[in-house]
């Protein structure tokens, strides 16, 4: 069976699908988990890094949250996998860490963590209530994607104003990351950093003294509830979850032929950041820019096994990020233009996907603008912080320009949990 039946549905039998786990671990589901883990340090990870640098978190805090998203992806991934009987990862948001790098200055750690476990209520009780299709008809996806784009512009931008301090490693990475692509390869962003890396060691740049193999000791921290942090982290977290990480991941996973049981989906992701929010953890969700790792042939040639390969990512998650301290200290040695290009090229995927969706339908396009710049402004007004009052211009504009005309059909359908 060389192809995934379509609509493949979910088999929940958690003890059978362990059982069966050891037959289904291939050597290949092994790799296709590791290279889910080698993307996700070569980019996102760093990112996470930025935004625990811009919120002024100490190192022992940082660790803690750097624990809480690896180990809790890694645990949410392996129960999800073993569930469902799927290749279901569950990451952290990409798109929400890059929220955070410019607002979670503007917020104590408890109050982050108060807007976290919001965030992950409202995900599990829309599972629950099994609105996901509902919820995400109702959202103005053009607006979504504009906000998203303002967020990140800084990324890529950062990218080549980190061009004329380092231009021999910026060119030559960006050249790297680019051609990997041509040839297709899986993680050009690996590549990208591995070529950095060797120009800066060259340069004298790489300072690994104060790396040591040390355990992450992770620290609780209570929450703090308060009304700007529910508006400018909470409720753009819930936002950009839902449109850049559960609506492709199952859309994702449809074209591979499973049939995710979104609404299940929801409510185990949503009850686990809970958990993993208390350690400093922004929420783990559906996988989705890495979900194809996991989800093809090169994972597994039997699709009824392939959920192994999402287990192995699970696992090698688990294993590293029990060291979330050394990874720490290790990247705490890269020079920052290093990072700045790292994170730049790691997201230009996503980049360019929130252009595409901002501007794909043409009725949605000035309010997709109008959030787009508003985000990317990155202003404080009342004490709320720009991506939603991005949010709030961009759907004004898109209802003054849209209400009462007929709407574009929605794309998102509900699932049985």
């Amino acid at each position: 069976m060389n192809q995934p039946a379509l609509h493949r549905p979910p088999q929940p039998a958690f003890w059978r699908n362990l059982r069966d786990l050891p037959q289904a671990l291939s050597l290949s589901a092994v790799v296709a988990g590791f290279l889910v883990v080698l993307v996700g340090y070569t980019g996102p990870l760093l990112i996470l890094l930025q935004a625990a640098r811009a919120g002024g978190l100490t190192d022992a805090q940082t660790a803690s949250w750097l624990w809480a998203a690896t180990v809790g992806n890694g645990i949410t991934t392996m129960l999800l996998s073993l569930r469902y009987r799927q290749p279901l990862t569950a990451p952290w948001s990409t798109a929400g860490v890059a929220l955070l790098v410019t607002s979670l200055a503007q917020y104590t750690l408890p109050q982050a963590v108060g807007a976290y476990l919001l965030c992950a209520l409202a995900v599990m009780l829309l599972g629950a209530s099994g609105l996901f299709g509902r919820v995400m008809a109702l959202i103005p996806q053009p607006v979504v994607q504009g906000m998203l784009a303002g967020i990140l512009l800084r990324f890529g931008i950062g990218l080549f104003t980190t061009l004329p301090e380092r231009p021999l490693m910026v060119i030559a990475m960006i050249g790297v990351f680019f051609g990997l692509k041509r040839l297709q390869f899986r993680a050009p962003t690996l590549g990208a950093l591995i070529i950095g890396v060797v120009l800066a060691a060259a340069g004298g740049e790489i300072h690994l003294d104060q790396v040591a193999l040390t355990l992450t000791v992770p620290q609780i921290t209570l929450p703090e509830f308060t009304p700007d942090a529910a508006l400018s982290l909470a409720l753009p977290l819930v936002l950009l979850a839902l449109s850049s990480q559960y609506a492709p991941g199952q859309a994702v996973l449809l074209a591979a032929g499973y049939r995710a049981p979104i609404n299940g989906i929801l409510v185990i992701t949503g009850g686990a950041s809970l958990v993993w929010g208390l350690f400093g953890g922004h929420g783990v969700t559906l996988g989705a820019l890495l979900a194809a790792l996991v989800t093809g042939p090169d994972a597994h040639p039997d699709p009824d096994r392939r959920y192994a390969a999402a287990w192995a990512s699970g696992a090698w998650y688990v294993l590293f990020g029990l060291f979330g301290a050394t990874v720490m200290s290790l990247f705490a040695g890269f020079p920052a233009a290093l990072v700045a290009a790292v994170a730049g090229l790691a997201l230009s995927g996503t980049i360019t996907g929130a252009l595409t969706g901002a501007l794909a339908v043409p009725e949605g396009r000035e309010g997709a603008t109008v959030a787009f710049l508003c985000a990317a402004a990155n202003f404080t007004l009342l004490g709320i912080g720009a991506p939603f009052w991005g949010l709030v211009a961009g759907i004004a504009v898109h209802l003054l320009l849209r209400y009462g005309r007929p709407a574009a059909p929605a794309a998102v359908k509900d699932d049985a949990a």
